[in-house]
Formats: structure tokens, sequence, C-alpha cells
């Protein structure tokens, strides 16, 4: 048996033309390698992602008037989950919600503080609420000052907590356009 199976290895080693090819050479990737992704780079990016959602999360909040059915307890914590619960409240008093999208541009990390132990990061952006409307409890559009500001600078902290970056704190800078 192990004779046979020694032919079957020289038979099948063996081209038509009686001789044996010669390994292909490998070629050079035209790729440069790849470099391993910067962890704090890295951590700078999700940070920016978990601030998106949140103001993803947030429209949704404030368009329902209500946290159920919403993802804003997977980005925000602390003093940015309690403004929205306490607009909430506010809104369905008097029957108001919003409708609209808020655009976050240009979310830019000021500062980074990853070696703590609750990781942080610093951001600042321009959001951009002027396709956001306030309607009345018959949701209908409601009239705000013409000269209100739409676009303006806002600050937030997102801490990396044991199930994911969270938006803790989101502030918006009184009178500072952007």
């Amino acid at each position: 048996m192990a004779a046979v199976a020694c032919v079957l290895a020289a038979v099948s080693a063996c081209s038509s033309g009686g001789t044996t090819s010669p390994a292909p050479k490998p070629t050079p990737s035209t790729q440069p390698p790849t470099k391993p992704a910067d962890p704090a780079e890295t951590a700078k990016q999700q940070a920016i992602a978990t601030y998106r959602s949140y103001w993803k999360a947030m429209e949704r909040v404030y368009a329902t008037a209500k946290l159920d059915g919403t993802d804003i307890t997977k980005y925000a914590a602390s003093a940015a989950l309690s403004r929205p619960r306490n607009d909430i409240q506010n809104m369905q008093k008097d029957g108001s919600s919003f409708s609209g999208n808020v655009t976050v541009n240009n979310p830019t990390v000021t500062r980074a503080d990853l070696d703590r132990k609750t990781p942080n990061v610093s951001i600042s952006s321009c959001l951009d609420v002027s396709g956001w409307k306030v309607l009345d409890k018959d949701k209908k559009p409601v009239a705000l000052p013409s000269k209100r500001l739409t676009k303006y600078v806002s600050l937030a902290v997102v801490e990396r907590w044991p199930e994911g970056w969270r938006v803790i704190r989101d502030e918006p800078q009184a009178g500072q356009p952007c």
C-alpha cells in the first residue's frame, strides 16, 4: 500500500512530457503593505461617529417627543441624556415636536485624553439646525424669529465606556455662529 501511495504521488508530480515544472516564483505585490491602524486615530474616529449617531438619535427623540423607540441611550449619557429627557417633558405638556434634520458639520477632535481610566475626547463642530422645524400640537410649523442663530458651534465630550462611546456633554456656544 505504501508503494502505491508513493507511485501515485510521483505520477501526479510529473507533467505529460515527463519533466517536472519548477514552482512558480511569487510575484511582488503591487500594493504597499498596509500600516497597522493608529489606536489613537481609531478612537478619535469612533468618538466622532458616535457624536454623529447621537444627533441622528436626537432627531428621532425630538420628532416623537419620547426616548422609547430611539437609540439615544446607545449614544448619550449623563447631561447629554438629561437635556432631551427634560425637553421631552415640556414637549409632551404642550404637544410640540420637531421635524426635519440637524446637520453636524466639520466635527473636529480638539482634545483626546485616551490614557485615562475612562478615555475621553472633546469635539467641536458646527451644528446646523436650519432644517429642523418646531411643530405645534396640530403638527403645524411654529413661527420662529427670522434672525435666530441656526448654525452655531457646539462643544461635546465623548467618553469610552465598556459598552462603547457615549456623548456625556454637548453644549451649544451661545452667540458663536459658524
